[in-house]
């Protein structure tokens, strides 16, 4: 299961480079705000239908359930009868439009209605391309989560994960429902561990085109990159500190493989060793705050979970639960911690609250991977398999609602959620 503790790389069948995933949405959730949501009037011939994009967005998130109501004519100058709404069970209600303004270019409008109190909540407008509809409707399902909730939404976020097709690996960047997919590096040798940095424009990763494990960081956009750590033995396991200075990385070039920190800003910088044992320490990853690392080692006789701090120390352990825990993974917010723990031969995703230990699996299926949590720290995206297919899904941190972002075929790995911003 654990390709670093095992020693070997587990690549499924192909997925093809132009796959399109769906959202697949299942599970409810304890309190959801219904909303209804209008078709966008202007849009009816378009490929990609705003409202079903929003609607999607809010299902996913666990805490929003659709409303159907007589919405057909509203745009975002209408004035609903927002009593007849709350009747039928509506507690908002998101109206607009899509304009063409000139050549591909289109003004899109919405306004979002609170149907208890009878308000308007006011509404925004954006001039997009054609092609960027979908991305404008990210960026209106976060204006309504946000105005909802009081909190941040995700849905204009991106992900990176990796797919191998035939014998060319592919590391790709998508929107986070999973659409949109943009091949930032294809290999025939192996790309494994994507890691974003904290600005959103750059992957950290592992590449095997040398014949060993480097690390490689890339600029998303531009499509440059930099040579980070070659040092001798196994590179590997990048994972950026909070303020986007430092690396921290798993290195065997003393010996086993450990631990060590270095500046991700200076080329050709000094590797720090951040603690020592005669077992494997690797799957760094940096607590909010930047002040320490959690990490899988065996020290113990099996792989665990443990934190140290960033300026040294002794590492305390962190699981307990099981005698084999994985893929540490912290929250934003600091208050949970994602792993992965073998129970009973099965690996499932397991959310632990950091302040009292108490942890709880959120899945039921078997052979979960490689969790990575949302900017807001409201959801989980990770691998696994579902109904005998690969997949990538995203769960609320109760396991409440999930979501499968299925290709029309073949197998994604190792998704990473990208930060707010991008």
């Amino acid at each position: 299961m654990n390709k670093l503790f095992l020693g070997c790389i587990a690549w499924l069948l192909a997925c093809t480079a132009q796959a399109q995933f769906r959202v697949e949405v299942s599970g409810t959730g304890l309190t959801q705000f219904p909303i209804a949501i209008a078709a966008f009037k202007g849009n009816e011939g378009m490929t990609q239908r705003i409202a079903a994009i929003v609607q999607a967005d809010l299902e996913r998130s666990g805490q929003f359930r659709n409303v159907e109501g007589n919405l057909a004519g509203l745009d975002e100058n209408s004035r609903p009868d927002l009593a007849a709404l709350r009747k039928q069970g509506a507690d908002a209600l998101l109206t607009g439009s899509v304009t063409r303004v000139a050549d591909d270019r289109y003004e899109v409008r919405f306004r979002l209605w609170d149907t208890v109190r009878s308000q308007d909540l006011g509404g925004q407008s954006h001039a997009v391309g054609a092609g960027e509809m979908r991305r404008v409707a990210h960026k209106i399902a976060d204006a309504v989560y946000e105005k909802l909730t009081g909190e941040k939404g995700v849905f204009a976020t991106r992900i990176a994960y990796v797919t191998k097709s035939a014998a060319v690996y592919n590391l790709w960047v998508a929107d986070a429902d999973g659409e949109g997919a943009q091949s930032a590096l294809r290999s025939t040798e192996p790309i494994i561990s994507p890691s974003w940095a904290p600005n959103g424009n750059q992957l950290a990763y592992v590449s095997f085109e040398s014949r060993k494990p480097v690390v490689y960081v890339h600029d998303v956009d531009s499509g440059k990159r930099r040579l980070v750590a070659n040092f001798k033995g196994s590179n590997s396991a990048p994972s950026w500190s909070p303020d986007g200075k430092t690396l921290a990385l798993t290195l065997s070039r003393d010996g086993g493989s450990q631990i060590y920190l270095m500046d991700a800003l200076q080329p050709g910088a000094e590797a720090r060793r951040l603690a020592a044992s005669s077992g494997i320490d690797t799957e760094p990853t940096f607590s909010p705050d930047g002040q320490t690392v959690f990490f899988v080692s065996d020290r113990g006789g099996s792989p665990q979970i443990y934190k140290v701090a960033v300026a040294g120390g002794n590492p305390e352990r962190v699981t307990f639960g099981g005698s084999y825990n994985i893929s540490p993974a912290v929250s934003p917010d600091g208050r949970s911690l994602a792993y992965i723990s073998r129970v009973a031969g099965a690996f499932k995703l397991h959310v632990m609250d950091l302040a009292s230990g108490q942890a709880q699996a959120i899945t039921d299926t078997s052979a979960d991977e490689n969790p990575s949590f949302a900017p807001n720290s409201r959801m989980i995206i990770y691998a696994t398999q579902q109904q005998g297919r690969e997949a990538l899904m995203t769960s609320t941190l109760d396991g409440r609602v999930k979501a499968r972002l299925a290709g029309q075929s073949g197998d994604l790995r190792e998704p990473d959620w990208g930060p707010m911003g991008k």
